[in-house]
């Protein structure tokens, strides 16, 4: 049995790879509502752990549990995470601070306190076509999970192979954190006037994208694929939304905004 260790455990992709993985293996499921802890300590080869990724000490808690139960992990996946929408000329800083705190640094300092159980093992970040930076009125969520990126790729290189990262960056996937999206982001879409037919479009586009983006199926099959390989790459695009964010970040940023703006327009006044 390998023994992983998964944040965001509850739902979306995080609940699906802890569905998968504890069939023949030891899988840390990390949990942030308590209603969820006597369902996962009742699944087998599962220990549940609370974690917040909002605050440190429940952070430190967490990895205490997870080294008093096991000296190694061979693959440590941060799945957790949240979006925070809305336009940047007037979102509040600590709007944006919670979003990196919740999708980057919270991982971050997570992975540290378990290095010691982590070296010659893999560390899978759940990251998004976000990170290719091109989206507008989540660009707090694009930055974090571009900064989660460059964070963890200095880790590898400067640690020179003592761990392996890999950045998974899937498009659009059918989870719950759509709707969540909506909900933790109300008080934008129902109150930004100067940019309310954004917002309007971008709570009803999440709403679509719960029922119709790409099953979270596919997704596990890649992890479980890049999971199982001798030389994983260092990411991995799922998606053929995904793959078309990729090849438009390479062109100039000019470019790039010109476009945006062009799509944006095309569909705001559709």
């Amino acid at each position: 049995m390998k023994t992983y260790v998964i944040t965001g455990a509850t739902s979306g992709i995080g609940r699906a790879l802890l569905e998968e993985f504890s069939k023949d293996n030891k899988v840390f499921a990390g949990y942030r509502n308590p209603k969820y802890e006597q369902e996962l300590a009742s699944m087998k080869n599962v220990i549940p752990f609370f974690i917040d990724m909002e605050k440190p000490y429940t952070i430190r808690g967490a990895a205490d549990v997870i080294r008093q139960n096991t000296d190694k992990i061979d693959t440590l996946i941060n799945a957790a995470g949240c979006v925070a929408a809305g336009p940047v000329e007037n979102m509040q800083i600590s709007k944006i601070r919670r979003q990196f705190e919740v999708n980057t640094f919270s991982h971050l300092d997570f992975t540290q306190q378990l290095l010691p159980l982590l070296y010659n093992s893999r560390i899978i970040n759940i990251s998004s076509m976000a990170s290719f930076g091109i989206f507008p009125f989540v660009a707090p969520y694009c930055a974090s999970k571009r900064a989660l990126d460059i964070l963890f790729n200095a880790l590898e290189v400067e640690m020179q192979g003592k761990v392996k990262v890999i950045s998974i960056k899937p498009g659009v996937i059918a989870t719950p954190l759509w709707g969540k999206s909506v909900e933790i982001n109300k008080d934008s879409i129902e109150n930004d006037i100067s940019y309310r037919k954004e917002m309007e479009f971008l709570a009803a586009n999440a709403l679509k994208n719960e029922k119709s983006g790409l099953a979270v199926s596919e997704v596990v099959k890649l992890i479980k694929k890049v999971d199982n390989h001798k030389n994983p790459k260092a990411s991995y695009t799922i998606g053929r939304d995904a793959f078309f964010a990729e090849l438009v970040s390479k062109l100039p940023y000019t470019s790039i905004n010109k476009l945006m703006k062009f799509g944006l327009d095309r569909k705001m006044n559709k």
